[in-house]
């Protein structure tokens, strides 16, 4: 299972609840889509997962901009994603670069609202926030193997509350 997450905003740790710290320890690698805000939040995700990926937020200290690139294009499961924060980027500007990069999912932050919307052969997940949702549902999202693949957004307590079928998996 590929966990994806966004948009932390703490300042020691990544403040996850009992059932996301679940996740994270079943997970096979854990996507984190920027704005983590301080080197102390990063270094806890990296310790808490065996595979760890992560790309620069717009609100994270120079320290992570010196650890992380912008743009990240991750392999899983037969999927290709490209993973950015999204706060430069408009819907055309990421399925331009999507092409570009022969994505199969494009994976973005910044708006802390959870969403998955697909644009032809291009699926685009928000995993949305689960320390800092700004007005939305705290939550994450996950990508399973089942037949095609499935990606899910998930409550913080671990309900389902959207999903869509991938190709590629």
């Amino acid at each position: 299972m590929l966990l994806v997450l966004s948009d932390t905003h703490c300042e020691t740790e990544p403040e996850l609840t009992p059932h996301l710290r679940e996740e994270l320890d079943r997970a096979d690698r854990v996507l984190h889509a920027g704005d983590f805000t301080t080197e102390s939040v990063l270094d806890g995700f990296e310790a808490l997962a065996d595979e760890f990926r992560g790309v620069v937020g717009n609100n994270d200290a120079a320290a992570i901009r010196d650890r992380l690139p912008e743009t990240r294009i991750v392999e899983w499961a037969g999927l290709r994603l490209v993973v950015v924060h999204g706060h430069e980027h408009s819907t055309t500007a990421l399925g331009l670069l999507a092409r570009q990069e022969d994505a199969d999912v494009a994976v973005v932050g910044h708006s802390h609202r959870p969403g998955i919307e697909t644009s032809g052969a291009l699926t685009v997940v928000n995993p949305g926030s689960h320390a800092d949702p700004r007005g939305y549902r705290p939550a994450y999202a996950r990508i399973v193997e089942r037949g095609d693949g499935v990606v899910q957004l998930r409550t913080v307590a671990g309900e389902t509350f959207g999903s869509a079928r991938l190709q590629g998996v």
